[in-house]
């Protein structure tokens, strides 16, 4: 078995907080020379715990592609987190998991980190059982930004609320949404503003509704684009849709995957008296994208 060093955790987010718990990873994993990997969950334990769904910043996917991209890790396993794993006892899940089928020869965690029974497992117990068994263990102290700690559960608040730019400055990159491009009601090109349509997955939090200043990559290109999070009221939508309009951007999108990157928060969402006057305002939002990000550059 291929020996790794594996960060532990949920990672909602892969916040600030988590950033030097994966660097520290990769980090000791090039040392070693061993595999970079993390170790998280599908559910958050929340849920099964207090029996109400958590709101997640990012899907599975999404969590993997940052980790991925952004971190360099080699490997992440999602393990299926159930009543049973709930109520493991830590020791088994770090002696015969973690160790014994992943192939810890080290790990890294958060100060907060919980895991077994009960949550009795924690940085310390961790530490002490590591020394024991002669795998290393590096526990990473929590990080604050302006007084506040950095946190899964404040950058929730600030998505839900719509301020992108404060929730990306504790992210410590650009708060996304990625999912294939399925087909609408076509509108937009009615008015000569084509949109993407993406559906907001099942479980992740919707960022408050309303029309931000978004960078949307295609085929691994960036491009500006105003992106509406809602129901589109004006023209009678229904559910909730992502739907970015990309800005001198022609092409097939249907069926492509796509990631949104969102940046700024421009207008709620509101219902206007005609087409024209929609076609009027979004036109406007465009030039506040431009402004934006070339205020930026």
């Amino acid at each position: 078995m291929e020996k790794s060093v594996i960060a532990l955790g949920f990672f909602d987010g892969v916040h600030l907080g988590h950033a030097g718990l994966l660097k520290r990873c990769r980090a000791v994993a090039d040392r070693l020379g061993f595999q970079a990997a993390v170790m998280t969950f599908d559910l958050h334990p929340d849920t099964l715990v207090t029996g109400k769904p958590v709101p997640l910043i990012n899907s599975r996917q999404d969590r993997e592609d940052i980790f991925r991209r952004l971190f360099g890790m080699d490997r992440v396993v999602f393990y299926h987190f159930t009543e049973q794993t709930m109520h493991m006892p830590w020791q088994s899940f770090l002696d015969d998991y973690v160790i014994g089928e992943l192939g810890a020869a080290h790990v890294v965690c958060g100060h907060d980190f919980h895991f077994g029974d009960r949550g009795a497992g924690n940085p310390e117990r961790l530490t002490a059982r590591c020394r024991e068994l002669g795998v290393g263990c590096d526990v990473i102290d929590k990080i604050t930004l302006d007084g506040i700690t950095v946190s899964s559960t404040y950058i929730r608040q600030l998505i839900a609320a719509g301020d992108l730019e404060q929730a990306n400055r504790f992210l410590g990159h650009p708060h996304l949404l990625s999912g294939q491009v399925v087909p609408g009601a076509k509108v937009g090109r009615t008015i000569g503003i084509p949109t993407a349509n993406l559906h907001v997955p099942e479980g992740v939090l919707e960022p408050a509704h309303g029309v931000y200043a978004t960078k949307v990559y295609v085929d691994g290109q960036a491009h500006l684009a105003v992106t509406n999070v809602g129901t589109r009221p004006t023209v009678h939508g229904s559910g909730v849709t992502v739907e970015p309009w990309i800005l001198d951007f022609s092409g097939e999108l249907y069926g492509k995957t796509i990631r949104v990157e969102f940046y700024k928060h421009l207008r709620p969402e509101k219902k206007f008296g005609s087409l024209e006057a929609l076609r009027a305002e979004i036109l406007r939002n465009a030039q506040q994208t431009r402004d934006y990000f070339e205020a930026k550059r």
